[in-house]
């Protein structure tokens, strides 16, 4: 990739044109523009034909992007930032036998330098894989400051991002930890002194409302997480039928399942974005497409979790927004949305033995302007199109594993191996460059994430599931 600067000096902010590259627009008329150009500064001011929006701009800085897709940044729906301190302790067991034996424990011992250090690997992480905005659902708060650490890790390393302050006020009798469970009263004031904090007028950084899952709340948590919401205007978001678990407890607890419990104390709505959604029946579908519930598909965690996978072709068939979503790492492996493309466009292919029943274009749909769909954001992000802000993503598509090149969104979804990501836009600032982060030290990064995740693992115990036998066959 080369670059030349055209002078400047009427005092007007910097123009940047990524010239010459396949632009996927993701814009109304989904156009793929080759030998397109991006002319922007923090908000874009053109989008068309290189000749043409060079003559536009002759001022500008210019990125020759010949062999590269431009594109939208990634939105990722959900995630669990601290939890990537926490790679590779959970195989094999099923969510709460997971949650009970590994990341319940790990969570009591959060300090609030351990979540500042797996938020800000795991946001690098994103950045470096063309995530520029996600949904933190952090829902452990074993001490105070957990929050704030996640929330000034993203806005340190120039992400995009909702960091939602989570909370459990009930499941002692299942084993939820007793330290992880906090007072109603407690976890809102605290919820919305974050919302006064950080929900302000051109902050990339936002915080929404989270209570946790149906096994960890009570009916008073849900109604009044309803209530804030409607105050504040924040997001909300909570893990619903995301296993069988979830849903059996939900209807030990209060009589129905989870997704008819949100009804019935108010949460579902516009602004609720219900994660997983797995274990769904036909009456669960007609309440979050009613409400116009938001629903965030984590194809790779309920793979590995063996939760099952959640019917979003049917979703979709009713117009139930869907975005795409990582999950955090303690159940994914990693943070990265090219990988939860993939796995998205390939699972509901195979198991509906449809090919058709899910394309490479839905995939790139859910992980860009259905995301900023879910989000409450399509305004402003999740397309290329005037006006927008500039979260962008250069990709360099020449690697043997991509080319050669026919239709770039099918290379970009099934070809790619992973580290195509070139250039990453946030607001217009560049933030990855040649692949690396501009706004951070990686080396530093990665020092403080390993140091800061041996620690937990001691301190947890859990440490012990790391130094296990060769596993073939479990059960065996």
């Amino acid at each position: 990739m080369t670059r030349h600067s055209a002078a400047g000096g009427d005092g007007s902010p910097p123009v940047t044109v990524l010239s010459g590259g396949t632009v996927i627009t993701m814009d109304g008329a989904r156009q793929v523009l080759t030998g397109g150009a991006v002319a922007f500064t923090d908000s874009i001011l053109a989008v068309g034909p290189s000749a043409e929006v060079l003559a536009a701009h002759p001022d500008a800085d210019v990125v020759d992007c010949s062999g590269r897709a431009v594109l939208p940044g990634f939105v990722n729906t959900h995630t669990h930032l601290f939890q990537t301190l926490l790679k590779g302790l959970g195989d094999d067991r099923v969510l709460s036998d997971w949650f009970l034996t590994m990341t319940g424990p790990s969570a009591v011992e959060l300090t609030p330098e351990d979540c500042y250090a797996g938020a800000l690997h795991g946001c690098a992480e994103a950045l470096t894989t063309g995530t520029t905005t996600l949904v933190d659902f952090m829902y452990v708060h074993p001490r105070p400051g957990l929050g704030d650490a996640v929330a000034a890790a993203m806005s340190e390393v120039g992400i995009r991002g909702v960091m939602a302050r989570g909370y459990m006020t009930a499941g002692a009798d299942v084993g939820a930890p007793p330290e992880l469970i906090q007072p109603l009263d407690v976890a809102l004031a605290d919820a919305e002194r974050l919302i006064g904090e950080w929900n302000v007028p051109g902050s990339r950084v936002a915080v929404g409302l989270a209570p946790c899952m149906s096994w960890t709340v009570d009916e008073a948590t849900l109604r009044e997480t309803r209530a804030l919401a409607d105050r504040s205007g924040a997001l909300v978001t909570m893990h619903l039928a995301e296993s069988p678990f979830d849903v059996a407890e939900s209807v030990r607890r209060f009589g129905v399942r989870d997704v008819p419990f949100a009804a019935d104390t108010g949460l579902l709505g516009p602004d609720l974005l219900a994660v997983h959604c797995v274990q769904v029946d036909g009456q669960d579908l007609d309440l979050i497409q009613k409400s116009d519930t938001k629903v965030s598909h984590n194809p790779c965690s309920n793979l590995y979790l063996g939760s099952g996978f959640a019917p979003v072709p049917a979703m979709q068939r009713r117009g139930i927004t869907v975005g795409l979503a990582s999950d955090g790492p303690a159940s994914s492996s990693n943070h990265s949305m090219l990988q939860a493309m993939k796995f998205a466009a390939l699972l509901h292919k195979g198991v509906h033995r449809d090919p058709e029943i899910m394309t490479a274009e839905k995939a790139l749909e859910m992980a860009t302007i259905d995301g900023a769909r879910a989000l409450g954001l399509e305004a402003s992000i999740g397309s290329l199109e005037t006006g927008k802000r500039a979260d962008l993503v250069v990709l360099d598509m020449s690697n043997l594993c991509v080319t050669p090149v026919h239709a770039a969104v099918s290379s970009l979804v099934y070809s790619q191996r992973g580290d195509e990501v070139e250039r990453v836009y946030v607001d217009g600032r560049l933030v990855v460059d040649g692949g690396a982060l501009a706004t951070v030290d990686e080396e530093e990064v990665r020092s403080r994430s390993s140091a800061a995740a041996a620690g937990l693992a001691a301190r947890a115990g859990t440490d012990r599931l790391a130094d296990r036998d060769w596993r073939s066959l479990v059960g065996a």
